[in-house]
């Protein structure tokens, strides 16, 4: 079993046999055939991931790592907010006839601000403050900035990393606590595990550090009323070791990664989940 697997069975239990219903409530979220889509919800839940002890994939089902990957760079190396930038389609449901969806993620991280008199956008800057000023307490992207809400597609569900770096026999180790306002288990836990591993492995690269925590701070954290069954059924499966995931060691420009430089051995899983409903 991977730790991965062993955190993500715990969390599902905790909610299915502790978390608040909201059948009947007032609620934004609907099905495609309009039906109301329930959750059963967990208040502020908190995982931790080590990656010096191993990468966080689940084994239960498999994690597209190189999707993953895309994503990620979509958002903090393109800065793009178009659909036709990235390979996966997880945001075709969102996006306008153009491809947009319009002032969220990539257009809030490629947004320039000044800061010591040159303008600079947040990826540059948690770039140059772990090269310049590595201790720094104040190393973050934030990408909730209620300015841009109202033109995008989405509210942004994962939007802040918070950079922390400590010192591990005499190398750097860079860490970092992911926050989330909103999760649905199923469709995106894993997936929102592993892509922000990999912005932390990258970045600890490019910065000349190893990689080390990944706290994962989710404020709703929950399983909707169609994935109850899934999720039942998925966590009583079979469990692999975790695979060995690294990165391409000749890369030392985050700007220069790509999902080719992703490099994923021994990943056994169990069959895919297909299909899986999604509440819009």
């Amino acid at each position: 079993m991977s730790l991965a697997d062993d955190i993500f069975i715990r969390m599902c239990r905790d909610v299915l046999e502790n978390g608040t219903d909201t059948q009947g409530e007032k609620i934004r979220p609907r099905w495609e055939d309009g039906t109301p889509a329930y959750t059963i919800k967990r208040f502020g839940v908190v995982n931790r991931y080590d990656l010096r002890r191993e990468f966080p994939a689940l084994t239960l089902r498999k994690t597209a790592l190189k999707s993953c990957m895309d994503e990620i760079l979509w958002i903090y190396q393109k800065k793009s907010n178009n659909i036709h930038d990235l390979k996966p389609h997880i945001w075709d449901a969102w996006a306008d006839e153009t491809g947009s969806i319009g002032t969220c993620y990539g257009y809030v991280a490629g947004k320039k601000f000044l800061y010591q008199g040159e303008e600079i956008d947040q990826m540059d800057y948690v770039l140059r403050q772990l090269r310049e000023n590595p201790y720094s307490r104040r190393i973050m992207t934030n990408l909730y900035q209620f300015e841009y809400l109202h033109g995008g597609a989405l509210d942004p569900c994962c939007y802040s990393m918070t950079f922390n770096v400590t010192k591990e026999n005499g190398r750097l180790v860079l860490n970092a606590v992911l926050n989330q306002r909103s999760q649905d288990i199923l469709a995106a836990n894993n997936w929102n595990v592993c892509q922000y591993a990999l912005l932390l492995m990258m970045v600890a690269q490019v910065s000349e550090m190893l990689p080390g925590e990944l706290v994962h701070v989710i404020a709703d954290c929950h399983i909707y009323d169609r994935h109850v069954p899934i999720i039942e059924e998925l966590i009583t499966r079979k469990t692999y070791p975790a695979p060995q995931v690294r990165l391409n060691p000749q890369v030392k420009d985050f700007y220069a990664f790509t999902p080719e430089d992703l490099l994923v051995e021994n990943y056994q899983a169990g069959p895919q989940v297909k299909n899986i409903p999604v509440a819009v």
